[in-house]
């Protein structure tokens, strides 16, 4: 027998104030459902905020999935939360809500809210699951110095991975590899690759698979596809135990319609805006979360920091911020302004910044990295001087312009070039994060090595110089899996990626260019500690349009420098002079057209000698020959920290209101 309660609660008259004030921050502590003992009875206690229901109960293969058996509460304090203990449940029962409504007697079964794990769709069942049981954390080495990771000036290479397509066993009816079988490979490949992060495109449970986990239904429960919550731990801890950061996108824009999840959920519009005009989205025929009220951002933020504490993530990418942000978005003329007649969503924009302020309140060490794709002014600077608060934001900018500007043919590139310099004169008003992400290879688009222009050959020279490019340029790096080895095919999430082409050379060659890229990344802090300042960045020379090279300088907080030159045609180039703020021998220390890369070779045999021809503004110069396609970086021989020329400030901003800035 399974006796039912109602005399047990977890919540407080203080939880019930913060949870309508918004402030709320912990909720998966007190709702939804948790095994305890009461008078030496185990069970379980189910909460859920339901306040338009006329009843409420709880079904499941406990009780025959019987909707009369088991009836929860409501509490007497107005907050609309539903109680009840139920006596008897282990781990691994399946369960739902019976929800019936006070208005048209409306009656329909729902997910828990706050399910920590789910039946593996297409069925819809929550499941009662211990996740603080099981598996222990063993990661305690980069939990404690992951501050020096995460940082702003710390190297961040992101490695964007679908879990169910990375790899698959082909032999076993193409199906996905579990949290657990995928850990050991992918922790291997991560080394080998030098990626310092993964970013796992959305594992919160969604019903299509085929959303890539963008339409959730389950805000604090990992995908069962892959296994359980410990199962998704362990592959946490692996990476952390190997080095490597683990950030997840979460997506706080939108849910989707199912009928067990979030929409219409007591028979109201709980979760969602009312207003179709604000609640529903035409392009992705989902429900928006209504940010103006109270509970709703408690929810959200409940589940972002859910996801921080209990599965030791590094980050959050938040997904299709503009969306949020602007009330007219993708509606034509069919919007509601704001109340000072503007297209703002002020709501959004007050739960973005509460989210942020939560974060970094209670884990300091990590980011929150906005997908914003407008010109939103200061997404990525502090609440305190208006901005969003975000830590780093997407540069969609520079990848628009960046793949635009590599699909020209060589000959014409030149009546284009203003596209390649462009990005430098915004560079600093984010702290952004160059991203060739997964929206760039589907839908039609090809792969990334298919927009490159040219014969076979200078495919994938355009595919080299283009990462050279992107690893040189100021803001942290993110590229979608099979960029890294130039695939041939558009991503498709139903199979594995085209490992076999790792057998052509110039598969491999472009590998090799990602791991030399990632090792010259992370130990020169010329390419990574100052990506949000003018002081980590000088051109040398961005006007010769008419030959399409360019050259420029990285330069760390002790002044030491890189020297960067991109040969944007494949026509190769002897003597080339460019000034460089060093005498001595400037060594090259890459070239995207050695041989081991799929290169022709060209080169300047190991580095130059500056000679004291001023040039570009400098007392000394050097002349080198620039290969085909090609990007080659040099680094003086004398690294010397000097005193930097001006001030060099690693962040733009304090970190709070008391804190002085302080110089490189």
């Amino acid at each position: 027998m399974h006796s039912l309660h109602h005399d047990i609660s977890l919540l407080t008259d203080h939880d019930i104030y913060l949870f309508k004030e918004g402030r709320h921050f912990r909720l998966w502590e007190k709702l939804g459902s948790h095994f305890m003992e009461r008078h030496g009875e185990r069970g379980v206690l189910f909460a859920v905020w339901a306040p338009n229901a006329q009843a409420v109960s709880v079904k499941g293969d406990f009780n025959g999935w019987s909707t009369d058996e088991h009836p929860l509460r409501v509490r007497e304090d107005g907050s609309g939360i539903w109680e009840g203990f139920i006596t008897g449940l282990g781990q691994g029962t399946k369960y739902k809500y019976h929800i019936r409504s006070h208005f048209h007697g409306y009656r329909v079964d729902k997910a828990d809210p706050f399910a920590v794990h789910c039946e593996t769709p297409p069925y819809t069942a929550s499941i009662l699951w211990d996740i603080d049981s099981g598996q222990p954390w063993t990661d305690q080495d980069w939990m404690t110095t992951r501050h020096e990771r995460n940082g702003l000036s710390a190297p961040m290479a992101v490695y964007e991975m679908h879990l169910g397509s990375w790899q698959r066993k082909i032999e076993e009816g193409n199906r996905s590899l579990s949290y657990r079988e995928i850990a050991g490979p992918l922790v291997n490949y991560l080394k080998e690759t030098g990626f310092t992060h993964i970013e796992l495109m959305p594992v919160q449970e969604h019903p299509f698979y085929g959303s890539w986990g963008y339409q959730s239904t389950a805000y604090f429960a990992p995908t069962s596809r892959y296994g359980t919550p410990q199962d998704f731990m362990f592959l946490v801890d692996e990476l952390h135990k190997a080095g490597i950061g683990v950030i997840v996108d979460w997506v706080p824009s939108h849910f989707p319609t199912d009928e067990h999840g979030l929409g219409y959920f007591d028979g109201t519009h709980l979760f969602e805006h009312s207003d179709p005009r604000q609640g529903f989205h035409p392009d992705w025929k989902s429900f928006i979360f209504n940010y103006d009220r109270w509970e709703v951002r408690s929810f959200l933020i409940s589940s972002a920091l859910f996801w921080l504490e209990k599965y030791h993530l590094d980050g959050l990418r938040m997904d299709a911020v503009a969306s949020m942000l602007y009330l007219d978005y993708s509606r034509g003329d069919d919007w509601i302004p704001n109340k000072y007649g503007g297209r703002e969503n002020l709501g959004a924009v007050e739960f973005l910044r509460s989210l942020n302020e939560a974060v970094y309140r209670d884990f300091p060490d990590v980011q929150t990295i906005a997908e914003e794709s407008t010109a939103w002014p200061m997404v990525s600077r502090p609440i305190y001087v208006g901005g969003l608060g975000f830590g780093l934001k997407w540069n969609m900018g520079w990848m628009h312009d960046t793949l635009d500007y590599f699909s020209h043919e060589a000959v014409h590139r030149k009546y284009h070039h203003n596209q390649i310099t462009f990005s430098i004169w915004y560079a600093f008003t984010e702290n952004f994060m160059l991203s060739l992400s997964h929206d760039e290879v589907v839908h039609g688009k090809g792969s990334l090595l298919g927009k490159m222009p040219g014969d076979a050959w200078q495919k994938f020279a355009n595919l080299r110089l283009l990462f050279g490019y992107m690893w040189a340029h100021p803001g942290k790096k993110l590229l979608f899996m099979g960029m890294e080895f130039g695939q041939g095919p558009e991503w498709n999430h139903e199979s594995s990626l085209d490992w076999h082409q790792l057998e052509l050379p110039a598969h491999q060659g472009v590998k090799n260019w990602l791991a030399d890229l990632n090792r010259v990344y992370r130990d020169c802090p010329e390419l990574h500690e100052v990506d949000f300042s003018p002081a980590g960045f000088r051109w040398v020379d961005f006007g010769d349009a008419e030959q399409s090279v360019f050259s420029f300088l990285r330069i760390d907080s002790k002044g030491r420098e890189m020297l960067i030159v991109l040969n944007c045609t494949p026509v190769p180039r002897q003597n080339y002079r460019l000034g460089v703020p060093r005498s001595g021998f400037w060594r090259e220390v890459l070239n995207s057209d050695a041989a081991y890369y799929g290169g022709s070779g060209w080169g300047n045999a190991g580095g130059v000698q500056a000679t004291p021809i001023p040039s570009h503004g400098f007392f000394d110069s050097i002349s080198v020959a620039l290969p085909p396609l090609g990007v080659l970086f040099f680094r003086p021989e004398d690294q010397r920290p000097r005193e930097p020329e001006h001030k060099r400030f690693v962040y733009p901003y304090p970190l709070s209101p008391e804190e002085p800035e302080t110089e490189g």
